[in-house]
């Protein structure tokens, strides 16, 4: 279906998003540290799921750090591999 065809008696109108930008570039973080578990658990959903980068904001550098991070994070149970 193109952008401009008419869905019932509407028309769909092209949408326009603001780009996320890295939070981990604008405030100049070099290491994403594991032990910050306050912070990592934004980046996990209430499922335990890592949040993809498209959702996150987060560039591909900091996104293979902030993995790995969560990763270490749950290996040593700071955070949990599934929810309840």
């Amino acid at each position: 279906m193109r952008k401009q065809e008419r869905k019932g008696s509407q028309t769909m109108r092209p949408r326009f998003f603001r780009k996320k930008v890295c939070r981990f570039c604008a405030e100049k973080i070099s290491v994403i540290d594991y032990k910050n578990s306050d912070a990592l658990a934004k980046y996990v959903t209430e499922r335990g799921k890592i949040v993809p980068r498209r959702i996150s904001g987060a560039c591909a550098k900091h996104q293979r750090m902030l993995s790995a991070a969560v990763k270490r994070a749950r290996m040593i149970a700071l955070l949990p591999f599934v929810a309840n």
